[in-house]
């Protein structure tokens, strides 16, 4: 059963509250009892109101649609109860602010290191949900990569590797993108992006920078850039379905963890970054591919049935299609696809694929021309060896239900609230274009003192990315 702890800064709950109905008695009982015994002055900041759909929802109606409007905090479109020690606030810094902005990277880390100082924050917030797990499988922690969380993330989860040396750790690390905003502040978050990968990385066993805000996305998607709700949405079903068949009980399904996954992925021991993808599709025109005859339905079965150029483009390329996952509609690595798409006949060389890892959830039909996928350790190691990519491939039949509160960022779904999604993880040179991308900018930008050890550890991940199969006859040209 998973645990949850949120660290928010002062004001980013917004209506949220730590006594809800569900735990309103233990929380009150917690909070009997204190030590101090004289007087106390009451400080009460203007009271943020909760969004007309969470006023319906608790007063039990049926509650209107969010919309960009009533949807400020991440709490206006959330219905679910958390317990009391679940909610973390810091009070160090407030939401938007700008006199004390949270957005240097070296203050996320000091932020970290201070109230470790003080309380201990494994112990306190961690502990208890960890001892309560039989069987931990692992901790996901999602977090902004390219502000000042990015610094307190790598902080905290060095302490959960000295503290679980272990358990998976898998980090998601969100990046806002890179198109508001001064240059000066651009380079920042930036450089902040380039700091995160390369500690994260160092300690998580499962690392994946995702853009909330994607430079390319297909025709079926309608959405919003700047509303933190409607990117979010966008990642939510990429990151839950990739992630699907390690919550899946082992009944009619083929279900996998958090080692399995790693094992799939990184192939050479050092290949810790992946790179997530995924395309939305229309679950009826998958089933109607499920004829008893086995012959394949007309039609796209992407969510609106439209002929997206680009993605149509990517996917007449069989091998680009089954080995790099490039025909996937939605890329979410940060910085590695053009600003226009390539028409089919000028594609650039396909990137090496070291190991990937489909999940395709919905009525996906099973082909026998399928790519083979590896079930057992000697078929891995077969292909290694043969410098092939390691695949996996898992079929969970759950397609993703599109729920009252998520924004209406697909075309053609309103009356199904059904999709199929084919998401997939992968370790491929791509990673390796992204890394040096983010090594020449910290060339320019960080101070001397750091400037050295970052761009040669940034150098050195990269690296992981282009061992054992780059030769004369890969390259573009001879240098």
């Amino acid at each position: 059963m998973p645990r949850t702890v949120i660290y928010d800064l002062k004001g980013g709950f917004g209506s949220l509250k730590r006594v809800n109905e569900l735990y309103e008695l233990e929380a009150e009982a917690q909070g009997r009892g204190g030590v101090w015994s004289g007087p106390t002055v009451v400080s009460t900041a203007p009271p943020i109101h909760p969004s007309p759909y969470l006023t319906s929802l608790n007063m039990g109606g049926t509650p209107p649609r969010p919309t960009i409007s009533t949807v400020k905090y991440w709490s206006d479109f959330s219905h679910l109860y958390y317990h009391p020690r679940s909610i973390v606030q810091l009070n160090d810094y407030s939401l938007g602010s700008s006199l004390q902005p949270f957005e240097n990277y070296t203050s996320g880390d000091e932020l970290f290191d201070s109230l470790d100082k003080e309380h201990d924050l494994l112990d306190r917030d961690l502990r208890l949900w960890v001892e309560e797990c039989d069987q931990m499988q692992g901790v996901q922690v999602f977090t902004g990569s390219d502000d000042a969380w990015g610094g307190f993330a790598s902080r905290y989860v060095e302490r959960l590797r000295d503290e679980y040396g272990k358990v998976g750790i898998w980090v998601w690390g969100i990046e806002g993108g890179e198109g508001e905003g001064r240059k000066e502040k651009k380079m920042l978050k930036t450089t902040n992006a380039a700091r995160a990968l390369h500690d994260l990385s160092m300690y998580a066993s499962h690392y994946v920078p995702v853009s909330n805000v994607p430079p390319i996305l297909p025709k079926y998607v309608s959405l919003n850039r700047m509303s933190q709700w409607h990117t979010s949405a966008l990642l939510a079903i990429g990151i839950e379905s990739v992630a699907l068949p390690c919550r899946l009980r082992g009944d009619g399904h083929r279900r996998t963890t958090f080692n399995d996954f790693e094992a799939a992925l990184n192939t050479n021991g050092n290949q810790r970054i992946f790179q997530l993808a995924f395309s939305v599709l229309n679950p009826r025109i998958l089933k109607n591919k499920l004829k008893q005859d086995g012959e394949p339905s007309q039609g796209d079965p992407r969510v609106n049935n439209l002929n997206d150029s680009h993605a149509v483009a990517l996917e007449d390329g069989r091998k680009v299609g089954e080995e790099s996952g490039t025909s996937l509609d939605i890329n979410l690595l940060s910085g590695e696809m053009e600003e226009t798409p390539v028409p089919h006949k000028k594609l650039k060389k396909a990137p090496h694929v070291f190991g990937r890892v489909d999940s395709l959830r919905g009525p996906f039909p099973v082909h026998s021309n399928d790519i083979q996928h590896d079930d057992d350790e000697y078929g891995r190691k077969r292909r290694r060896l043969d410098g092939m990519p390691i695949l996996e491939r898992f079929q969970p039949s759950l397609p993703f239900e599109i729920l009252d509160n998520f924004p209406e960022i697909f075309q053609s779904v309103a009356e199904r609230r059904l999709v199929g999604v084919h998401a997939s993880l992968s370790t491929s040179s791509t990673v390796a274009e992204r890394v040096k991308g983010l090594q020449r900018v910290v060339a320019r930008t960080v101070g001397l003192d750091e400037r050295e050890a970052l761009s040669n550890g940034l150098g050195e991940i990269a690296e992981a990315y282009e061992e054992g199969w780059s030769s004369g006859s890969d390259d573009d040209s001879d240098d």
